[in-house]
């Protein structure tokens, strides 16, 4: 299966908003749980967000209010929007498709919050 390639990451001010999008093989990702997750020191990788094929979401208490995750079928896309935006929410960010107990990563982009 070919990864999934996230697109989007940047340089933003605190208080800004970028949108990130993954598109993900045709093949899986209609049946995908799609998410988008951040590595920490703590942890191996945290989800920021993430969706169901069906549409139901769930987000990091962190992100609530402020990150919208959604998909586009057609497009085998998968998008963050992300708004007032954070210092602390500097991260690389991948994306990563789970279909039928298998795990596909994407090379992550850089999100870099300025204060």
């Amino acid at each position: 299966q070919v990864p999934p390639v996230e697109s989007g990451g940047g340089l933003v001010q605190a208080g800004g908003s970028l949108r990130l999008s993954c598109a993900a093989s045709e093949t899986i990702f209609s049946e995908s749980f799609m998410g988008w997750y951040r590595q920490t020191p703590e942890v191996y990788r945290e989800l920021v967000a993430g969706i169901n094929p069906d549409g139901s979401t769930n987000y990091a208490d962190s992100v609530k209010g402020r990150f919208t995750i959604s998909r586009d079928n057609a497009k085998n896309t998968v998008y963050l929007q992300m708004n007032s935006l954070k210092p602390e929410d500097t991260d690389v960010y991948y994306c990563n498709a789970y279909y039928h107990g298998m795990n596909y990563w994407g090379a992550g982009t850089l999100v870099t919050v300025s204060s």
